[in-house]
């Protein structure tokens, strides 16, 4: 095939005079990869209680492989800034998006358990960067003050993957067998690959590679060192805050459709369809809640309030929603209680990437969100292991998820206490470049 001539990897447009459709064309194409990424993660969900029947392997060794994708992802984010630096977004964003392409397919060959923990493994190492990566390419075409919009829309590729991804895989996997849904989201991945090389260009407010040129430019704001960043109040509560969210999201992914179809007895395949559901309420407090904090910013609000205090509140009332789950007797309101805690909690995440953003020099935005996004995902190594061993421990599997999401709850609300406490961007933003 003869692909059409593809634009620069550069973009000649200054700040401020972008062209704002192509802003958000290109942010789009990025939210589809990101849809892409959390299909890869719902599809070993969906096709859990399959594999788990195939393989005879217990609870607990499929959450230690939900585990070790997250091991190896969590590996793989700390070269986000590497990366960054020796290859372009245009390139490094297309060799990881075919390498996830690539570790669907073994599974599907040779259906082992030692295929599947190298395969998850693959996948999570090749994901590992991107989170930062993408976010860096979003960044690159919206100022600082307007990116809790764009964060969210990268985030909510989680719930669009859930409500659209999720129930075509489901149907997929109980119509033509689970293989069918790895093969789909191989195919998937290679044909955004297509549309990313015809399309992407980098836009004007972030650097597209740490160049020498970029380094010696008098113009350029000065690299200050990573533990001045990394140790500020508002980097290592955000940490905790965004770790303990991720750790539901990835038990979300790995174990939602198991919890409600031998937990709350729906079928398999309602179960992989209802996964959408908690997706439809965390899209509401996404779009809605960086909306409002973007105007809120724009109006001259702080940023502690708008990224710190509105976010952590919600954190703690979803927690406190999933601290009474294993008290609900109903399938309907497990259900309901799962999605309201989940969703309100997961405005977190975007907004706390653009306070971390806020902090950090333009130039080490990647390198900073990949040290972030690499520790956010020791939330995802620990949550589906914890999650397989309790429900192992329990005497009924449905009271062994419903505990899990109660842990789970808890963690989080204690961790959006510390940040009420001792997160601050604007503060620790004049501390890092030397200015408070």
């Amino acid at each position: 095939m003869i692909l059409p001539p593809s634009p620069p990897a550069t973009t000649t447009s200054q700040p401020g005079t972008e062209s704002r459709r192509k802003a958000w064309s290109l942010t789009a194409l990025l939210v589809v990869l990101y849809v892409v990424n959390y299909g890869d993660k719902a599809a070993f969900g969906i096709i859990a209680q399959a594999l788990k029947d195939e393989l005879g392997v217990s609870a607990a060794q499929i959450g230690l492989v939900g585990s070790l994708f997250f091991f190896a992802f969590t590996i793989g984010g700390f070269f986000a800034g590497a990366l960054n630096r020796w290859l372009s977004l245009r390139t490094v964003l297309l060799v990881l998006a075919l390498a996830w392409a690539a570790a669907m397919l073994p599974l599907v060959v040779s259906a082992t358990f030692a295929v599947l923990v190298a395969s998850r493994m693959l996948l999570g190492f090749a994901e590992g960067p991107s989170s930062a990566l993408i976010h860096t390419a979003a960044y690159s075409w919206h100022p600082t003050e307007r990116r809790g919009f764009p964060g969210a829309l990268l985030a909510s590729a989680a719930s669009v993957a859930k409500i659209v991804l999720a129930p075509a895989l489901a149907y997929l996997a109980v119509t033509f067998g689970w293989r069918s849904a790895l093969i789909a989201m191989a195919v998937i991945g290679i044909l955004w690959c297509f549309l990313w090389l015809r399309f992407w260009e980098v836009g004007p407010y972030i650097p597209a590679k740490a160049t020498k040129e970029a380094v010696e430019n008098p113009d350029e704001e000065p690299r200050v060192p990573w533990r001045r960043i990394i140790l500020t109040p508002t980097f290592l509560t955000g940490v905790l805050l965004v770790a303990s969210i991720y750790a539901l999201v990835t038990v979300v992914l790995t174990w939602l459709p198991s919890y409600f179809e031998v937990g709350l007895g729906y079928s398999r395949l309602e179960a992989g369809s209802m996964l959408a559901i908690p997706s439809f309420v965390g899209l509401i407090s996404l779009v809605g809640g960086t909306l409002l904090s973007d105007r809120l910013l724009a109006r001259g609000w702080s940023s502690r309030f708008v990224r710190i205090i509105g976010p952590s509140l919600c954190v703690i009332l979803g927690g406190g929603i999933l601290f009474f789950l294993p008290q609900i007797q109903s399938a309907p309101g497990a259900v309901a209680v799962v999605a309201i805690g989940y969703g309100v909690g997961v405005v977190v995440l975007p907004l706390f990437n653009a306070a971390v953003s806020e902090i950090c020099p333009p130039r080490q935005t990647a390198g900073t969100l990949g040290v972030f996004l690499a520790l956010m995902a020791v939330g995802g190594l620990i949550g589906p292991y914890v999650t397989g061993l309790i429900v192992d421990a329990a005497p009924d599997p449905g009271l062994g998820y419903a505990t899990a999401f109660q842990v789970l709850g808890i963690a989080a609300a204690v961790s959006a206490a510390l940040t009420l406490v001792f997160a601050d961007p604007e503060r620790d933003r004049d501390r890092v470049r030397g200015t408070a």
